[in-house]
């Protein structure tokens, strides 16, 4: 019988810590959350280079190349 009440008392102390440990996670105030970062333009050749990279890829992967043929 006395492994029982060990278990017994081990099981309420872990419920009892779970439960203080979210009381005191709503008390205490939300973390700050960093500001946005802002998306800088930038040079405009350079972006227009990147996105033309990325057309001519999905036109590839889309086998139109081959189409072509």
């Amino acid at each position: 019988m006395e492994a029982n009440e060990k278990r017994l008392a081990a099981a309420l102390a872990a419920v009892t810590a779970y439960i203080q440990t979210e009381e005191e996670a709503l008390l205490s105030p939300p973390p700050k959350r960093p500001a946005p970062r802002r998306f800088d333009q930038g040079n405009l050749w350079s972006l227009s280079g990147r996105q033309g990279m990325m057309q001519m890829r999905g036109l590839m992967q889309m086998k139109t190349f081959n189409r072509l043929r």
